[in-house]
């Protein structure tokens, strides 16, 4: 079986094709602020991204001939875990998606591509909008402000069923914490298989991270909002964008950060602290959601390469379960694979609505 998977980022587009569970090809498509400046929106460069991903394969020497073409998931409605066929309302819900990210373009680019390739089949993993919640957790105190699950689905699954697999065992059959350390942190209750708690990692629900500012005081910041001082744009930028670490310290580059601490800089060391400081307590958090019954805690992302970070948190939360550590992310991996196990009939393909 031969995979293409597609994932959109925000400045770069990463390919990867897999023969069986071998990679045949990693690459990175990387789009200068120049180039992008070029569109209005995010949606204008479809096109542009597709015609990209022809090239690098075009000059890999791979033939446009494979069994799936997966593309990372869109910010379309709620829905639950899985693999996904992309059939049209899929695509009319990401070109439609309110919220415009590249994300979106992804299962664009993959429908296309397939459609082009004959018994090829066109498929979508775990998006950044599943939602397991129990119905509990969706609740907050104002029937205006539901809890939204938007988060890290697909890392943080891959990562529960690679722990599971190193173990023996079936990630169905556990209770994880998974955490997500990245430029936006996701902190995830996996309760045998479902992801029934998470902070909405994308407008700044939970700790703070390298760009976002996680949960702030409700009054407070809605005094902000009506103070006159920023227009809505530029407070949206301080939730998500221009906020967390970047906002206190003015980077997001953990490796410079660290140096500074080094050097003796005790207000970064403060800053990281406080982050740390809020990881620990929503671990410590989603441990009420399983009842006390956790059987690991895992670690991943850009951020648990820093052993700063990974043994403060290890520190507060081993008391709770044993914790493992995954630093990075292997989104490529996780969709060809999740693309696999669909056409080996190992894993179900969900009809989207």
């Amino acid at each position: 079986m031969t995979i293409l998977a597609i994932n959109p980022g925000s400045t770069s587009t990463k390919i990867a094709v897999y023969d069986d569970e071998k990679p045949i090809l990693l690459h990175t498509i990387h789009h200068s602020a120049e180039e992008l400046a070029a569109f209005a929106c995010i949606t204008d460069q479809y096109a542009m991204r597709r015609d990209l991903v022809l090239r690098e394969l075009d000059r890999a020497g791979i033939p446009l001939h494979f069994d799936a073409v997966i593309g990372r998931g869109a910010l379309t409605k709620p829905i639950t875990g899985g693999v996904y066929e992309i059939n049209d309302a899929m695509r009319r819900d990401a070109e439609q998606a309110p919220r415009k990210h590249a994300c979106n373009l992804g299962c664009l680019i993959a429908a296309e591509l397939a459609a082009r390739i004959p018994g090829c089949r066109a498929l979508t993993a775990d998006p950044v909008v599943v939602d397991e919640l129990d119905d509990i957790a969706r609740l907050t105190g104002s029937p205006l402000l539901p809890r939204r699950s938007i988060w890290h689905a697909l890392n943080q699954r891959a990562i529960a069923r690679r722990y599971a697999r190193e173990q023996g065992l079936h990630y169905e059959d556990l209770n994880l914490i998974v955490c997500h350390l990245g430029g936006g942190i996701t902190v995830a209750a996996h309760r045998q298989g479902r992801a029934v708690d998470v902070n909405n990692g994308l407008d700044g629900e939970g700790p703070m991270s390298p760009e976002r500012a996680g949960t702030l005081p409700t009054g407070e910041l809605i005094n902000l909002c009506f103070s006159g001082k920023f227009t809505r744009e530029e407070l949206l930028r301080r939730i998500s964008g221009h906020a967390g670490l970047v906002a206190h310290l003015g980077t997001t580059d953990m490796k410079e950060i660290l140096e500074r601490i080094e050097r003796g800089d005790e207000h970064a060391r403060t800053v990281v602290d406080a982050m740390i400081f809020q990881i620990a307590k929503a671990i410590g958090a989603e441990a009420t959601v399983l009842y006390g019954k956790v059987d690991a805690i895992l670690l991943t992302g850009g951020l648990a390469y820093a052993t700063y970070i990974t043994s403060r948190i290890r520190q507060r939360v081993r008391f709770i379960a044993p914790v493992a550590v995954f630093p990075g992310q292997d989104e490529m991996q996780a969709l060809a694979l999740n693309a696999l196990a669909a056409l080996r009939g190992q894993r179900e393909v969900r009809v989207y609505e």
